[in-house]
């Protein structure tokens, strides 16, 4: 990987149409299509309730990475937090169900509570050069923001 990475940020008006385009980068990724530090996909269902619905590491494995890939998208939102993900994935097995509690907690404190009953968001760190193949994946989303 390069040492520039973009932050891409994908909001969806339809949950379904989120999972769809998550899928697809995910499978760049496991693919190598695209390099990726992590890929996180939070979404608020029709009742209000927010949840970290999937995540992916750096190898496109679904509902892993919560270690160092998806530590750093989170601590994009809450840097105390990325320093307690980051110690943990250095220990590897023992983050276990208390880690994955907790940042599933920042994130929904962090960015569901913003979002719209039945909406969702993709975030994304990806390398530099992989940004338009990313971007092409999240096809879906009428609103992507890139830093």
């Amino acid at each position: 990987m390069g040492d520039t990475f973009d932050v891409i940020m994908a909001a969806y008006q339809a949950t379904d149409v989120a999972e769809r385009d998550f899928d697809a980068l995910v499978r760049l990724v496991k693919d190598r299509a695209v390099r990726s530090e992590g890929v996180i996909s939070v979404s608020r269902d029709a009742d209000g309730r927010v949840g970290v619905t999937e995540t992916g590491d750096h190898l496109g494995r679904r509902g892993l990475g919560w270690g160092g890939g998806v530590g750093l998208v989170v601590g994009l939102f809450s840097p105390p937090m990325l320093a307690s993900i980051v110690v943990g994935g250095a220990a590897g097995a023992l983050i276990g169900t208390f880690a994955r509690h907790r940042v599933t907690s920042g994130i929904e404190k962090a960015i569901g509570d913003k979002l719209a009953p039945g909406t969702a968001i993709i975030i994304a760190v990806v390398d530099d050069d992989d940004r338009l193949p990313a971007e092409q994946a999240l096809g879906g989303s009428p609103a992507k923001s890139v830093a």
